[in-house]
């Protein structure tokens, strides 16, 4: 497993056990790194203490990505507690459900600017609040998560699949960006898998199906298996990777009928 001893960590997008940023979450700690975990409301607060709960010594903070004034109180308190940071893990995306339900043609203005701000700007916003942080410890890795939706269509994706793309334009441009400061920035694209976000997306279980049936190795995908993934672009094992996205789906990607 890639070593992260010593390493001080962001991880944004914790929603309860099933979450990719859980399972990274997880991952990360059992590498040796110590970390701070974010709930965006309330509502979630309780269950991203609970999980917290069983890591050793970790921050848990309150961030909604979509607040300039949350996102700053946020670095200054990692500032504060952890004195720098190593790496981040942004795993926020929201659309509302009548965007995925409805036809794209009738995605409404309100539905696209909130899929894009909480799924792809939150990105930059929270790279631009942990920049000082991994400047100060000689540099850093950011990684976010996205879905093959943002190149192919997949049915009531719809307008998540734009904001995804946005996404991963955003590390390619961020990716050339923070490099001359040591800042990596890549992301993981995971096969469909059942967590709290896409148990939003109508037709889920087809997507599910399809990849059992389609994928070169025949089966889905496991949490633990796209964690070791992120776990390693976290890493120094990545030093030299950046602006990527690294699918981790079985090869589904690759095939086309």
């Amino acid at each position: 497993m890639s070593d992260l001893s010593g390493k001080l960590g962001l991880v944004v997008g914790v929603a309860n056990k099933r979450s990719i940023s859980w399972a990274i979450a997880r991952a990360a700690a059992d590498a040796g790194a110590r970390l701070a975990l974010t709930y965006p409301s309330e509502r979630l607060e309780e269950n991203v203490r609970e999980l917290a709960a069983t890591l050793e010594s970790p921050l848990v903070l309150p961030c909604d990505v979509t607040s300039d004034e949350q996102i700053a109180a946020l670095a200054a308190t990692l500032d504060r507690e952890f004195g720098g940071l190593d790496f981040a893990v942004h795993g926020a995306a929201f659309a509302p459900a009548a965007e995925l339900a409805n036809r794209f043609s009738q995605t409404s203005r309100d539905g696209f600017r909130t899929a894009l701000d909480v799924s792809a700007y939150s990105l930059v916003a929270l790279t631009r609040g942990a920049l000082p942080l991994m400047e100060r410890r000689g540099g850093g890795s950011i990684l976010t998560l996205t879905y093959l939706g943002s190149e192919r269509v997949f049915q009531n994706y719809n307008v998540m699949g734009v904001a995804k793309a946005a996404l991963e334009a955003s590390v390619r441009y961020l990716a050339a960006d923070l490099g001359p400061q040591n800042i990596r920035v890549n992301a993981v694209s995971a096969g469909p898998i059942k967590t709290l976000a896409s148990a939003g997306i109508p037709g889920l279980s087809t997507m599910l199906q399809a990849q059992r049936e389609r994928a070169p190795l025949r089966r889905g995908m496991e949490l633990a298996e796209i964690a070791d993934a992120a776990v390693f672009l976290l890493s120094n094992a990545s030093r030299a990777i950046t602006g990527e996205v690294l699918m981790v789906d079985g090869g589904y990607h690759v095939v086309g009928i």
